[in-house]
């Protein structure tokens, strides 16, 4: 027999997750959750299973009040979405996620879920796809990926990569003040679309950037272009991946995106970086940059949307051109 424990305190909430949460990737580790939580502060309810005394299952959840369901903890949102990739739910069979999920008191609306057989197929839908690059899968080498391109998209790219290489781009890293900088072009350029319109996500983003610095985990791009900065990307170091988090472009340097993103491209392949995680969301370049799909999923249970249903992606979304 299951049985279910419902947990609100923060150090045995935190606790569960350590315990039962692997770190696999950046959005496992509990400074980034923590960096969201802080940022929102939503009511959080982690639900435990337990079978024989011991635990073989763990939900964590949020309380989302402006649209009346539980997310996946810490319940950070943008348009009404939660947007921390690679969630699971970590449990023994499947009939511990059936028992936790059953659990639940309330409306629930799970994202970003990854390819799991313990996962409920009945109630499992698409959602987005999340898309990385490996530079092993090219010996490491920019130009072998390139080869990947067909003639015509190869030449197209590297043209409008060099004319702006032509206006003498120079390369900063991690100047920290550039991080406000990269609010800013972001939120000039999408207004109420931006990410950080929303001034707990700003938060949340701002939390993140001061931890991934305390723990020698960011790495901050900044282009500038005749004493002009024209982008911006922050990027998370987590042991040899690398997740571009988010970023802003000047408009007065069209194309600027192409240019810093075939950077981390370069770069990873000349640091033999394991993986470059772009995240979700395609935003018409991705698919043409010829990075790696994952299709992501999603459970909903009695999850009824307050706005009409768009796709959000956790992308850097200025990343477009």
């Amino acid at each position: 027999m299951v049985n279910i424990t419902f947990h609100d305190q923060p150090e045995k909430c935190r606790a569960l997750w350590q315990e039962n949460f692997p770190e696999t990737c950046f959005f496992d580790l509990w400074s980034t959750r923590s960096a969201f939580r802080d940022g929102f502060q939503r009511p959080w309810l982690f639900l435990e299973a337990r079978q024989a005394g011991r635990c073989v299952g763990v939900l964590p959840l949020a309380w989302i009040e402006e649209e009346n369901y539980f997310g996946y903890f810490p319940g950070e949102t943008w348009s009404g979405k939660t947007w921390i990739e690679q969630n699971r739910i970590p449990a023994s069979s499947p009939e511990v996620v059936e028992a936790l999920l059953a659990a639940v008191p309330g409306p629930c609306r799970l994202r970003y879920l990854q390819d799991d057989r313990q996962l409920p197929a009945h109630d499992l839908t698409t959602d987005e796809i999340n898309y990385s690059l490996r530079p092993q899968s090219y010996q490491h080498s920019s130009t072998n990926y390139l080869e990947t391109f067909n003639g015509k998209s190869r030449k197209k790219l590297l043209r409008e990569v060099e004319n702006l290489k032509k206006l003498g781009p120079n390369f900063r890293l991690n100047h920290f003040p550039d991080v406000e900088r990269m609010f800013s072009l972001n939120l000039a350029a999408y207004r109420e679309n931006s990410y950080f319109y929303d001034s707990r996500f700003l938060a949340s983003f701002t939390n993140l950037a001061e931890t991934l610095r305390q723990n020698q985990g960011f790495r901050l791009v900044t282009v500038i272009i005749k004493d002009i900065i024209a982008a911006v990307d922050l990027v998370a170091v987590w042991q040899n991946h690398w997740t571009v988090l988010a970023g802003g472009t000047n408009p007065e340097f069209p194309g600027i995106a192409k240019l810093i993103n075939l950077y981390h491209i370069e770069e990873a392949c000349r640091q033999k970086i394991a993986q470059v995680d772009f995240l979700c969301g395609d935003f018409n370049w991705k698919e043409r940059f010829h990075l790696t799909p994952q299709q992501l999923y999603k459970i909903d249970r009695g999850f009824k949307p307050t706005r009409p249903e768009t796709d959000t992606g956790s992308d850097t979304e200025d990343h477009h051109d």
